[in-house]
Order: C-alpha cells, then sequence, then structure tokens
C-alpha cells in the first residue's frame, strides 16, 4: 500500500495563505512592469482635470496629447512583454522561503538511506512531523511593491500628487473641452466661427484690462499694452489685420487660432470674417516724470539739518529719485585754504523719499539731510533733482545754485576750527598751513579765549597728532578723516560747551544771539539761541530770586531800604524776551539788537541789586548755596591746577612761566598751590652758600613738584569731605527737588574719591575726567536746591502775608513805579504811548494763548476766562 504524501494534508490547510501569495505575486509583477503607464496616464488626467487645455495654445495641446498617448502605448506594450503570470509552485517557494527550515520542501522530500531501519524511519518520521507543525503556521508573504530602485525621482508620486491636486481644485467637466479644441468640431460647427481678445495695458499703469468683444470704435490704450486675440471655428474661417505692433519678423499667418502682440504705435486693428469687428487703436505715450524744486519752503535748522521741499510728477508715477550736489567750482572765491586744487571727490547723491502710500502721479515731499560735516559745508554747490518711473524713463530739475546747507559757528574759536576742518579736507596740501593756524590761535589759552583748558588741551593733542603726520608724511586719507572728526568734535565742545556759572551762560547767550542777528542767521538758529538765552536766565534767576524775596520779608515795614534796591517779576524777563523775539521774526533787527542791549543792562542791574540784599542777611537755604558755589570754585581750582601739572609733563619747558601766572588765592579760578608753597619754601630758605640763584631756583621748583600729586589728592579728600558736611546740612528734605539735589551730591561725591584715587596714582588725565564729573554734579545739585528754594518761598507766599508799602523808591529796570501790596510795579502809564491799540491787541492775545494751555492751574484758567468775558 502506498503511502500518503506528507505535504497534501498540509497544502489542504494552507489553501488560503497560498491564495493571497499568489495574488502578491500577481500585484508585484503588475506594478513593476507597468508603474510607467499609470505614471503617464495619472499625469495626462490631472492637466486635463484642471484644464490646462484650455490655457495653452493649441498647438501645445496638441503636441502634449500627441506625446502622452504615444506614452501610453510604448509603455503599455513594454509592461505586458515584462510581465509573466506567477506559477503556483512559485508562491509555494514564496511562502517556503520565509519560514525556517524550509517545512514545505521537506515534506515533500522522501528518506534516501535508512530504509526498513526502525529507528532511522522512526527519526524521519519525527521530522515530518516537525515540518508540518511548521508549515501548519505559515502565513501569507506580503508582495514586494517598492519602486524606488526604479523610480529614483520619484515620478509616480509627483503624477499622483498633480491627480490627487486636480480632483480637489479642479472639475472633471473640464476634460470635455478637450471635444471643442480640433478644427471643425464640436459646438463651432454648430454654431459658426467665433473670437474673443483683450487688451492688458502694463502692469505699472495700474488700468484694468479691455475686453475687445465689448469695445467699439476708438479705443485709447498706453503704449505697450499687449493684446491677446483667439479664433474659434474653423481654421480661416477668420483672420486678423493690425498696423499697430510694427512687426516684421515672426508675424505668423493672420488666420492663426491664437494672436498675441504689442502696441507701439497708432493704427487699426480688425478682424475680418463672420462676427468680425474693427477698432481704430490710439497709443498714449509715456510722459517723461518731472520734478522741481519748492525754493520758498528751504529751510535749515540750527544743527545744520536741511528741509527742501520738491515737487514730482508722472503720468503713472514717479518710480524713484536722487538729489545730487555738485561742487560749483566757478563760484567760489579761491583764496587761503581753497587756493590750491582741491582733492577730487565724487558728488553727493540723495535718494529722494517717495511716498509710502496713496498716489505717486503727483505728489511734494521734503528732502531731510545734514550734510554739516561734509568737506563742501556752506560752499557753493549747485542741486539737481532727477526722478524717474516704471518705463526708465528720467526728469531733472533745473540746477539750483545754493550753499551747501551745514551748520553754523558763531563762537569764534569754534568757527575757526571748522574753516581749518574744511581747508583739511579740501586738500591734505593744506596740512601744514591748518597746523600753523591752530598754533597760531592756542599760541595765548590764558587770554579767556578757551571755556575751558580742557578744550585747550584736546586742541593741542589734535595739533601734535597733524603735525606728526605731515612731518612723517603719513597723512593718509583715512589720517585726514581721523583729524577732521576730531576737529569737528571740539568744535562741538567749543560752541555748545557747558559754562558752569549761570551768568557767565546768560552772558554768552546774549552774545552770541546779538552774534548771529549781525551775520543774518536762519530763524532756526536765531529760535535755538533765543532758546539758549531763555534757560541761562531762568537758571540765573532761579538761583537768586529767592535771597532778594527773602530779604524783602525781613525788611518788612523798613523804611530805610536801600535807593538802589530794585524788584523785578520773571513774567516781566518773560515778556522783554517775547518782544525781541517777536522783533527778530519781523525782520527788525536793529530794534531787536537794541532791546538786547536795554536786557543786558537791565540784568547787570538786578545783579548788583542782588548783591546789596545779599548782604542783609542770609537764611540756611542761601548758605547752603553759598557753601555748594565756594565748593564748586575750590573744584574749579583744583582741575586748573591738575590740568597745568598735565600740561608740565608734556611741555616741561613751559613750568616756570606757568609758575608766574599761577598767583592768587589757593584754589580759585584756576590758581594753583603748590607753586605758591614752591615759592614759600625758597623764600624761607634764602640763598645757601655756594649757591647761584638759578641753582636755588631750580631746586625749590624740584622741592615744590616733589610734593605736589600728595597735595592735590589731600586737597581733593578735604573738598570730599566739606561737601560730606555741607550734604548733612542740606534745606529741602522730602521734596522732589531736594531729593534730585542730594541725589546729584552724591554723584559729586563718588567723582571726588575717583579724582582723589587717581591723583594719588599719578593719573592726571583720569582725575581730570572725574573731576570734571563732579563739578557738573554740583552744578545739578545746586540747579536742584534752587528749584527745592522756589517751591518752598511759593508755599509761603500762598498763606496770604501782607507786605508792607515800598515808600518812596526808584523805579524797577522797566522804568515802572514800585506797586502796593503784593503787585510788582503799578498799572499806571501802562497802555501809554504811540501805538495803544496795537498793544491792547498784543495783551488780548496773550490772555487768549494762556487760557489755551491746559497745565496751568485751574484757578489761573478761571481768572483768564474771567477777563476774556469782560474784554
Amino acid at each position: 500500500m502506498a503511502r500518503q504524501n506528507p505535504l497534501t494534508p498540509v497544502m489542504s490547510r494552507l489553501r488560503r495563505p497560498l491564495s493571497l501569495t499568489w495574488a502578491g505575486l500577481i500585484a508585484e509583477r503588475l506594478v513593476r512592469a507597468f508603474w510607467p503607464f499609470w505614471t503617464v496616464l495619472a499625469a495626462t488626467a490631472a492637466a486635463l482635470i484642471l484644464g490646462l487645455q484650455d490655457m495653452m495654445p493649441i498647438e501645445v495641446v496638441w503636441v502634449g496629447f500627441v506625446l502622452a498617448g504615444l506614452g501610453l502605448i510604448g509603455f503599455a506594450i513594454h509592461g505586458a512583454m515584462r510581465f509573466r503570470w506567477p506559477r503556483r509552485q512559485e508562491a509555494v517557494d514564496r511562502m517556503d522561503s520565509v519560514m525556517p527550515g524550509r517545512p514545505l520542501a521537506a515534506l515533500g522530500d522522501r528518506q534516501a538511506i535508512g530504509g526498513g531501519d526502525p529507528a532511522s524511519e522512526a527519526l524521519w518520521q519525527a521530522h515530518l512531523r516537525r515540518m508540518a507543525e511548521r508549515a501548519s503556521a505559515a502565513k501569507a508573504v506580503e508582495p514586494d511593491l517598492a519602486l524606488a530602485p526604479r523610480d529614483p525621482f520619484g515620478l509616480r508620486y509627483v503624477a499622483l500628487l498633480g491627480l490627487v491636486v486636480a480632483l480637489l481644485f479642479g472639475s472633471v467637466m473640464r476634460v470635455g473641452s478637450v471635444s471643442q479644441m480640433g478644427p471643425g468640431t464640436g459646438t463651432d460647427l454648430a454654431t459658426g466661427p467665433a473670437w474673443e481678445g483683450w487688451i492688458e495695458p502694463p502692469t505699472y499703469t495700474g488700468l484694468p484690462s479691455l475686453y475687445l468683444n465689448d469695445q467699439k470704435g476708438e479705443i485709447r490704450v498706453p503704449e505697450g499694452s499687449r493684446v491677446t486675440l483667439r479664433l474659434y471655428g474653423e481654421v480661416g474661417a477668420l483672420s486678423v489685420a493690425e498696423t499697430v505692433s510694427g512687426r516684421t519678423e515672426d508675424v505668423g499667418a493672420a488666420t492663426d487660432t491664437e494672436h498675441s502682440f504689442e502696441i507701439v504705435s497708432d493704427g487699426t486693428l480688425s478682424i475680418d470674417g463672420p462676427g468680425g469687428k474693427s477698432w481704430k487703436i490710439v497709443a498714449i505715450p509715456d510722459e517723461k516724470p518731472q520734478v522741481s524744486l519748492v525754493s520758498d519752503g528751504a529751510k535749515t535748522t540750527f544743527d545744520g539739518q536741511m528741509s527742501q521741499p520738491f515737487k514730482a510728477e508722472d503720468d503713472y508715477g514717479v518710480v524713484r529719485g536722487t538729489a545730487t550736489f555738485r561742487l560749483d567750482m566757478d563760484e567760489i572765491e579761491r583764496r587761503y585754504g581753497l587756493a590750491v586744487d582741491p582733492e577730487p571727490r565724487e558728488p553727493i547723491t540723495i535718494d529722494l523719499p517717495m511716498p509710502i502710500t496713496g498716489d505717486r502721479a503727483e505728489f511734494t515731499e521734503t528732502l531731510i539731510e545734514n550734510l554739516s560735516q561734509h568737506p563742501w559745508a556752506h560752499l557753493p554747490v549747485t542741486l539737481e533733482f532727477e526722478v524717474s518711473d516704471a518705463t526708465e524713463q528720467t526728469g531733472q530739475s533745473a540746477p539750483e545754485q545754493m550753499k551747501l546747507p551745514a551748520r553754523r559757528f558763531f563762537d569764534p574759536l569754534a568757527a575757526s576750527v571748522i574753516e581749518m576742518r574744511r581747508d583739511l579736507l579740501w586738500s591734505r596740501d593744506n596740512a601744514t598751513r591748518v597746523a600753523q593756524v591752530l598754533r597760531a590761535v592756542s599760541h595765548a589759552p590764558e587770554d579767556g579765549l578757551f571755556r575751558s583748558e580742557t578744550a585747550y588741551l584736546r586742541l593741542r593733542v589734535i595739533l601734535r597728532r597733524l603735525e606728526t603726520l605731515t612731518a612723517h608724511d603719513s597723512l593718509t586719507t583715512e589720517a585726514q578723516e581721523e583729524v577732521a572728526q576730531a576737529l569737528w568734535d571740539l568744535a562741538l565742545v567749543l560752541e555748545d560747551g557747558d559754562i558752569g556759572d549761570a551768568l557767565e551762560r546768560m552772558r554768552e547767550a546774549q552774545e552770541r544771539l546779538s552774534e548771529a542777528m549781525r551775520n543774518g542767521a536762519s530763524e532756526d538758529e536765531i529760535a535755538r539761541l533765543m532758546q539758549e538765552l531763555r534757560d541761562a536766565t531762568q537758571d540765573y534767576l532761579r538761583q537768586k530770586s529767592q535771597q532778594a524775596q527773602r530779604d524783602g520779608e525781613q525788611q518788612q515795614g523798613d523804611q530805610q531800604l536801600s535807593e538802589n534796591m530794585m524788584t523785578l517779576d520773571q513774567q516781566d524777563l518773560q515778556d522783554m524776551m517775547d518782544r525781541i523775539q517777536e522783533l527778530m521774526e519781523q525782520g527788525r533787527y536793529a530794534e531787536a539788537e537794541q532791546a538786547l542791549q536795554e536786557f543786558q543792562e537791565m540784568m547787570e542791574n538786578l545783579r548788583m541789586t542782588e548783591g546789596q540784599q545779599g548782604q542783609q542777611g542770609q537764611n540756611p537755604g542761601q548758605e547752603a548755596m553759598e557753601g555748594l558755589a565756594e565748593t564748586l570754585r575750590d573744584q574749579q581750582g583744583l582741575s586748573d591746577q591738575a590740568f597745568r601739572d598735565l600740561q608740565e609733563q608734556f611741555n616741561p619747558n613751559s613750568q616756570q612761566g606757568q609758575s608766574q601766572q599761577n598767583e592768587g588765592r589757593d584754589g580759585s579760578q584756576g590758581r594753583g598751590q603748590s607753586h605758591q608753597q614752591g615759592q614759600g619754601n625758597q623764600q624761607g630758605q634764602g640763598n645757601q652758600p655756594g649757591q647761584q640763584p638759578g641753582q636755588q631756583q631750580g631746586q625749590s621748583g624740584e622741592q615744590g613738584q616733589q610734593g605736589q600729586q600728595g597735595s592735590l589728592a589731600d586737597r581733593q579728600e578735604a573738598l570730599r569731605r566739606e561737601l560730606e558736611r555741607q550734604r548733612g546740612n542740606l534745606p529741602g528734605a522730602g521734596s522732589e527737588a531736594g531729593d534730585a539735589a542730594r541725589e546729584s551730591l552724591d554723584q559729586a561725591d563718588r567723582a571726588m574719591r575717583g579724582a582723589e584715587e587717581a591723583l594719588r596714582q599719578d593719573d592726571l588725565a583720569e582725575a581730570i575726567d572725574r573731576q570734571s564729573e563732579a563739578m557738573e554734579a554740583l552744578r545739578e545739585g545746586m540747579r536742584n536746591l534752587g528749584e527745592a528754594m522756589a517751591e518752598n518761598n511759593q508755599t509761603q507766599g500762598a498763606q496770604g502775608q501782607a507786605r508792607g508799602q515800598f515808600g518812596d523808591q526808584q523805579n524797577d529796570p522797566l522804568g515802572r513805579a514800585p506797586g502796593q501790596g503784593a503787585q510788582v510795579g503799578t498799572q499806571d502809564n501802562l497802555l501809554q504811548g504811540e501805538d495803544v491799540y496795537r498793544r491792547a491787541r498784543e495783551l488780548l492775545d496773550e490772555i487768549r494763548r494762556r487760557s489755551g494751555e491746559g497745565e496751568r492751574p485751574d484757578v489761573e484758567l478761571e481768572y483768564l476766562k474771567r477777563l476774556l468775558e469782560r474784554f
């Protein structure tokens, strides 16, 4: 009896996984053979569903269809040739290959040796049972559908993505439009030939497209507009004729189904055939843009910032523009530093500001630029504006002759430094002359030409740097710019440097304002100098007014006041400065200068009067203010002495000459103490035997030099301790100004400590810097203390204390008689004069102006309102 094959029952149980594995083999071979076919098919379907055939020329569409059809046929044949139908045994081998030991193949094997041996047969049967168990657990094998080695660029995914996008955003109905694209097919044959067309103006014009089917007669469009025509129906039924494009090459046939060209000139456009039309085309040329300067609006601020308005226009809008400054050599006065030939420099080109929003067809803008540091500052130049449109057409303005706007310097020393800077930038050949002039300017600094010795030291450093570069022939362009920048910074310090004393600041502001009026300064410069005068005057009055008020309260009822005693209201000063500014704004500079002179005399009278009042008595606030002023003067003296010692290190030969100048009270006004000590030592020692007078003098100078640094440091320490004592007795605690004064004095204390440490380390430059910081903090503290005292006095004055009558006294600096009670002056003769009505109008305007200032107290605003209602 024949034995049953052990594979048969196992295969009956594996029928389902075997069928699935076989189906996977079929799918695997289909995918590998036909993936190019369905890739082309998906790409073609995506293009049709998206309607690309409606957006492309018909020739391109038909070429695409032909290529797609050939591709589909070719890839289908290629796939059919490569595809082989899998046999059942291949499915069995696929399943068997993934199981350990290949159990299906083992079950089909026969025992080759050991037949008839019970032990050998038993072993074989055990092996078959084990293989049958393994085979019974077999599962279907997944097909390998990976195509990356065959499609390294992922074309199948690209086509699939296009198909998904087409299904989401396209329409399957658009595929039917293909049937209407052929000649003599679809709806065109039923309805006859048809056409449609558009005229699209250039994008920069912002004009809409014109649909030719709706246009009649004459059409006016910009040059460069594009015409697009499409002809439908039987080829040859319609034709296009035009004389607007000026084409001579690649014209094409008049019966082509699509035409596209640009309009470059006037002419005609017609479509001949059933339903055709004809138009007269007028090409509107693109005009050149235009730009012009608005001369009456040009101005320059006090710091040299130029504002030059300009007007630009174009038919479709200006795109960009530039302003160009060119040096006008014919108008330059060639003398002094400008006598040599200048170094070549490129014209100054600045981009013009364009409107961010709105129409650029016509607009007015302002070019704002600061060219104060340019080498051509204040030299004759020509200014030319140029603008361009989208077609790169340009328009220029007429050259405008002017002097390059820049900052003006009214301080004589600052102006001379700026002039030497200009000469150096004009040509490096002027370096020797510039050095000579600067050395001549700084020859005698003790004459008061320099506001601070720090500025003098900076000038000497710049001068030494310039002479060194010139001597070694190493004045390169970079070094030239470096020295020019240093000169500019020095000029700013000389022009705007802080003058510690309020009275000196006020006098300096008056002088600069008077100089500006004589030199014909601009309105912005005069306004700035006028504001400086106001600030300086306010600082001066803030320090002095409270002393006068307190002295008046102490002398209440006393009829023996000095005949020179005069009172002055701060509002009177304000009105007088307003009058000066009004005269300057009206161009009446002679009257303004006369009024300024009267203002100076009035302030001198006020200073003399306050000096007399200060002798009557002092309160704690006044004592603190005077103590801080004395500390400030001592600190200034220490700083000056440190500067002289630093100067002696740079120029030892000037030691004797300077020691002769340093005479006077110790520590004040820059008079040094160490030199006096040296002189005292010399006198005490007398002439030693065997010593010549010159030797004795030299030894005394050496002795004074040895202990000089220690002496300065000790004096700095003593001054700091004095400041600590003054801080403990400072009035005005609890108020905002009083706290600010204490904070400023704390800063001064820290700066003094730094100066003391620098002096003990023989670092004079660092000590001078720290001493400058200390002096600035002291000035700020005194200013804040004055504000605290003013607030305190205003509070006391609001309590309604009665004041006595002034009796028979002289008029105030404004020529008015002292009033009664709390008044300053009287209303007598207030409106007497040649121009009563004008003065009344000015008073009414001033009342209206003040009533509109919301920051004024409510009580004052109500009072002003009642005045307006009454008058």
